[in-house]
């Protein structure tokens, strides 16, 4: 959700002098400057219009002496949930799960085995953030903050808990799920859950906002919500995809692009109302815009040394994908969409919350 990423405050800005070096561009205004006054090491970013990628580029350094390129993965932080989301629903649009069955029928975390609570669980719940768990679990381990169904909190654990009932409900690992119901059949090629799926070409470096890299974590174990790489392209084409419904019978793409969780009232409260569309929410693995003519699909990612950005309008196809690899990386969002002339109400709706 872009005011838990975006909305981090002040950064010191330190001088760094890679980021001028020359990247890969096709039909897209040059961001060399923008990064290097931002202090970004490098952005990779896909242009989507009329539901087609029209353009893509990156510019910047992916790494120490290694300047990003198109074909460069970068670690997609929270714009993994959507992927989840999608690979579920596909499953769910085939009848090989259900949206409101108890998950507990066929998974149940250890940590919640004494808490009832448990029983209420559904993959409805975990897609639009309302399952009453945390973001993730403590030392302590998995435990309630609220009851199922009460209220909105952000939760990766939730996410989790979907992946998992998803493996015990078919018999299958959850990344195998993905390769035969998403990344195969979206010939995402540059995009996977684990490390081993993307070294062919090494991942962008993470930078923290002082221009220091940081270590690439190996991935050797899904996660659900977070960590998973993908190419700007690549994520282009699955977000593509998720604006047409595909792999999805008409009643579930009806109940992803439907409001489950009201967050107007949170986010569009005072001086921020002037600038947010009528109505704005969780959906089913996206964060939906609702405009007077349309719904924009929205989601964005933030882990040490990455901010990822992805948004679609379903009425148009206008859309765009901008990784990067910074702790500063929110801070070229409005740039590059501004310099990309992307839709003027999206952007608008980002500048409020930002201000």
């Amino acid at each position: 959700m872009l005011n838990r990423g975006v909305c981090v405050g002040a950064v010191a800005l330190v001088a760094c002098a890679s980021v001028a070096d020359a990247g890969t561009h096709t039909g897209l205004p040059d961001m060399t400057t923008t990064l290097r006054e931002q202090r970004v090491e490098s952005a990779s970013v896909a242009v989507i219009r009329a539901g087609q990628i029209v353009s893509t580029g990156a510019w910047g350094m992916a790494g120490p002496n290694r300047p990003a390129t198109a074909s460069t993965p970068y670690n997609l932080a929270s714009l993994t949930k959507p992927l989840t989301a999608e690979v579920i629903l596909r499953l769910v649009s085939a009848g090989r799960l259900s949206l409101d069955e108890p998950m507990d029928r066929y998974w149940s975390d250890p940590d919640l085995s004494r808490d009832p609570r448990r029983m209420k669980l559904t993959v409805r719940m975990a897609l639009s953030h309302q399952t009453g768990l945390p973001n993730w679990r403590d030392a302590k381990g998995l435990a309630f903050d609220h009851d199922p169904g009460t209220t909105i909190g952000y939760s990766g654990e939730g996410y989790q808990y979907a992946a998992r009932y998803a493996e015990h409900r078919t018999g299958h690992l959850f990344e195998k799920l993905a390769a035969r119901w998403l990344f195969a059949p979206a010939h995402l090629r540059a995009s996977g859950y684990v490390s081993g799926q993307g070294e062919t070409v090494p991942m962008a470096v993470p930078y923290d906002a002082a221009g220091k890299p940081l270590p690439v974590e190996r991935v050797t174990r899904y996660n659900a919500a977070d960590l998973a790489h993908a190419t700007a392209r690549d994520y282009a084409r699955f977000l593509i995809n998720a604006r047409n419904d595909k792999g999805m019978v008409a009643s579930v793409a009806a109940e992803r692009s439907r409001l489950q969780a009201d967050l107007t009232p949170q986010i569009c409260a005072g001086s921020k109302a002037a600038s947010c569309p009528p109505w704005t929410g969780f959906g089913l693995g996206w964060q939906l815009l609702g405009f007077p003519d349309g719904t924009t699909m929205l989601h964005t990612g933030k882990d040490a040394g990455a901010f990822t950005f992805a948004a679609i309008d379903r009425a148009s196809g206008d859309g765009v994908v901008i990784l990067t690899n910074s702790d500063n990386g929110w801070r070229v969002i409005l740039p590059i969409l501004e310099r990309t002339v992307s839709d003027p109400k999206l952007i608008a709706f980002l500048r409020g919350q930002m201000n």
